[in-house]
This record gives C-alpha cells, sequence and structure tokens, in this order.
C-alpha cells in the first residue's frame, strides 16, 4: 500500500474512533469520510462496508484495551491494576454490544485479541493475589465468565450500576 493510501486508512480509522464515539454506531460514513479530510470513496475503498469500517474500529479499541491491560501488568499497585482493568474491561462492553447491533463481527474481533488479553488476565491476577488484594482461590479461568457477566449487565452507556461493581469487587477481595 502506498504511504498516502496509508495515511488516508490511518485518518478515516481515527475519524471514524471519534465519530462512533461521539454519535454511535449509527453515525453516517459521509461522517467520518467530512471528518477525515477524504471523500466518500476513499472510506469504501479501504472499507468495503460500513461493517467493515465497524470492525476495524473494534478491532482498534480491543488492541487498546490489550495494549492498556499489558500496560497494568507492571504497575506498583497490582491491586488497583486488577480493578482498574475490570473497570475497563466493562466500560468496553456498551461498545461491544452498540458494535454487535450494527453488524460487525464481535466474536471474530475478540478472537484475534484474546490470547493477549487472557495473558494479562492471568498475570494481573497473580499479582493482585501476590499483593493480598484478590483472593486466593481463583484462577482466570474463574474470572472469564464473571467479566461476561459484567459485560452483560453493563447499561447502554457501558456502566455497571456502581453498587453492582460494589458487590463484585468485595467478592473479589480476601
Amino acid at each position: 500500500m502506498r504511504a498516502d493510501a496509508r495515511r488516508n486508512r490511518a485518518r478515516v480509522l481515527a475519524a471514524a474512533d471519534d465519530v462512533f464515539a461521539e454519535l454511535g454506531t449509527a453515525a453516517s460514513t459521509e461522517e467520518v469520510a467530512r471528518r477525515a479530510g477524504v471523500g466518500i470513496g476513499t472510506v469504501f475503498r479501504h472499507f468495503a462496508t460500513k461493517e467493515a469500517l465497524l470492525r476495524e474500529v473494534l478491532v482498534l479499541r480491543m488492541r487498546a484495551l490489550a495494549d492498556r491491560a499489558g500496560e497494568l501488568t507492571g504497575s506498583e499497585e497490582p491491586g488497583a491494576a486488577f480493578f482498574e482493568f475490570l473497570d475497563l474491561v466493562v466500560a468496553q462492553a456498551g461498545t461491544k454490544s452498540a458494535f454487535a447491533a450494527a453488524g460487525a463481527d464481535v466474536d471474530g474481533v475478540l478472537a484475534q485479541v484474546r490470547g493477549e488479553l487472557m495473558a494479562a488476565v492471568e498475570l494481573l491476577l497473580d499479582r493482585a493475589q501476590r499483593a493480598g488484594a484478590v483472593r486466593g482461590d481463583l484462577d482466570a479461568a474463574d474470572l472469564v465468565p464473571l467479566l461476561i457477566l459484567m459485560a452483560q449487565a453493563a447499561e447502554p452507556g457501558g456502566a455497571v450500576p456502581n453498587r453492582t461493581m460494589d458487590v463484585i469487587k468485595r467478592g473479589l477481595r480476601p
């Protein structure tokens, strides 16, 4: 791919991320093109359908979540890092639901980053347990269904009611 085409693709993705975050997944590809400073043909040259564009934005967001999880594994406060990751997963839940409703292949995207996320979850959990911030009788396999339930409990904006989050977090602590 030529350098200018790569730049245009990156601009379209960045604009789409902003537009979908601000206006939701029903936002038009015309608005994405306008914000990217390109024509609508450029958008569709890189992404054949709006669903393909949504999928790539979701990939971008899930990779950012995986990257942040990786960063958190080096935190000097393992307990705080573990619980921050839980909050991040819940915050992304609304995004995943909205993208799935708009036709994006959420399962396919998650499959791409699942290994990275699981490795980070295992390390975050281990470090938090060694720091005494999380119960020692849990393993990553216990957390996956809990994370899924937390994601399903998220309100449309991606928030789980504070009381529910407090109950979950108290249950994870020793």
